[in-house]
């Protein structure tokens, strides 16, 4: 049986089918001719056996146990992040409020799009992780492609983290021992990073299985939303005098600069596809509310950093707005402390994930699976991987270089690889495009992967011209 034929039965016999009208506006519910369904079977049947129904041994046979609040509150806690401190710099370089805002509700319509098709085309090849629905979509070298983009994704997010952390240590000994702070070896950034790096993070990195981190990391989404408040009151109660304010860019091509920081806070696209097999009902409607519902809360989020933010320090405002505010207080004392345990607990499960795509890149090209290897190739990636991000993060200027690098791959996940999932499957189901549907919808995948493949290329232009030509940071330590 071919894969159309494979698809059209799957569809037919499993309960809670999210139909592709759903996900991008309306396509044939009325598949159902004569494939009964056997009442509460959650199990997804086929009148097929073959092993092309496995990818990668990874099988949603029946349904999951998260609600849709829960799957709510994981694509929050996978969104909101390390992003939210540079919003209000953004806000500046693409010239204004204004034009950031337009430039956002955009990208977010995108965002929510290529969620639900990743979502929909998961379910298709039966996949729960986003690599194996591009093997599924796409083939095996698609699926290497993504597990490598999906390790320096991963790897440059735990070099943000690790500057983040510096960051704080340097906001903290400022305010308590003076600007000379870091001429003590102890007080130094390249101290500060891997000791703590060291005590806290590298016990956390070498273990088979990250449950043990759900909790802890659950506080994460509080202690974003904490300082998204912290930004807002301090607008209203601090006593700063803002630089400068645009109004609009001195550059049409200054919108861009904030695509990608605004591609960073919101790709939660490695995170969908786990987290839609996870949930009970997988209907699209079920999951489009889950979409929405994490895009309004995350919009909110981010809306309000980068508006109050630059509203309070213009110009003037850093690539990390913590560092702005005075740590004597012990409110942003507070905001500082959080952000650093969402840091701390957070990096071990970005490393987990980069791991886990990096042993599928390197098995997957020596074809060596043996299992008993499995945990020397834990340690020895986990070690190294650990390394690196200390070395970037000491050098790295500050985090918004590395975002804007690390917001030029995420608008590969936002538009190219949806798109391509998209057409794929479209042209699975038809693969002459004899319906007029199936027509828009390849357009409409086409278009997605064209658009990803601009933003993708103006970005690393502007990123690249930011590396050589970088703009002063502000300094902590005199």
């Amino acid at each position: 049986m071919d894969d159309g034929h494979e698809i059209e039965s799957l569809d037919s016999s499993y309960p809670y089918q999210p139909s592709m009208d759903s996900v991008l506006s309306t396509i044939d519910n009325a598949r159902h001719n004569g494939n009964s369904v056997a009442g509460g079977n959650d199990e997804i049947t086929s009148s097929t056996s073959s092993s092309s129904d496995s990818i990668a041994g990874l099988v949603i046979s029946e349904r999951g146990e998260s609600s849709r609040l829960a799957a709510v509150f994981l694509l929050v806690n996978a969104a909101l992040g390390a992003g939210l401190l540079n919003f209000p710099q953004a806000f500046d370089q693409a010239g204004g409020i204004t034009v950031a805002l337009l430039v956002q509700l955009v990208l977010v319509c995108c965002v929510c799009f290529g969620l639900l098709v990743l979502a929909h085309s998961s379910w298709h090849v039966h996949a729960a992780t986003l690599y194996d629905t591009v093997a599924g979509t796409c083939g095996s070298k698609g699926s290497l492609l993504c597990s490598l983009l999906i390790a320096l994704y991963c790897f440059g997010t735990c070099v943000t983290f690790l500057i983040i952390i510096g960051d704080q240590f340097d906001r903290v000994l400022m305010s308590l021992v003076g600007p000379n702070f870091c001429h003590t070896w102890f007080m130094n950034r390249q101290f500060t990073i891997t000791a703590s790096s060291a005590i806290f993070i590298l016990p956390l990195c070498y273990s088979r299985k990250i449950d043990f981190l759900k909790y802890a990391s659950s506080l994460g989404v509080l202690a974003v939303l904490y300082v998204v408040g912290l930004v807002v009151v301090q607008h209203y109660t601090g006593d700063f005098i803002p630089g400068p304010i645009k109004t609009s860019p001195t550059h049409w091509t200054d919108v861009f600069y904030v695509v990608p920081v605004i591609c960073f806070g919101y790709q939660c696209h490695v995170s969908v596809v786990p987290i839609y097999s996870c949930m009970r009902d997988r209907r699209t409607s079920s999951f489009t509310i889950v979409v929405v519902t994490t895009l309004v809360i995350c919009g909110l989020a981010y809306s309000l950093t980068g508006t109050y933010g630059y509203l309070t320090f213009g110009s003037h405002v850093s690539s990390d707005i913590l560092q702005d505010y005075g740590a004597e207080k012990v409110a942003v004392l507070v905001g500082i402390v959080a952000i650093a345990v969402k840091t701390v607990t957070t990096y071990p499960i970005l490393l987990f994930c980069g791991r886990e795509a990096v042993t599928n890149v390197w098995c997957g090209i020596i074809h060596d699976w043996d299992p008993c290897k499995e945990k020397l190739r834990r340690i020895v990636i986990s070690s190294v991987w650990l390394i690196a991000t200390i070395l970037l993060a000491v050098v790295a200027p500050g985090i918004g270089i590395v975002i804007d690098a690390l917001g030029s791959l995420a608008a590969v996940f936002i538009f190219i690889f949806p798109g391509l999932c998209l057409l794929q499957t479209c042209l699975k189901r038809d693969p002459c495009l004899m319906a007029a549907r199936m027509q828009w919808y390849v357009t409409i995948a086409v278009v997605f992967v064209a658009v990803g493949t601009f933003v993708l290329g103006v970005v690393l232009v502007q990123t690249l011209e930011r590396m050589f030509s970088p703009e002063p940071e502000f300094a902590l330590c005199t």
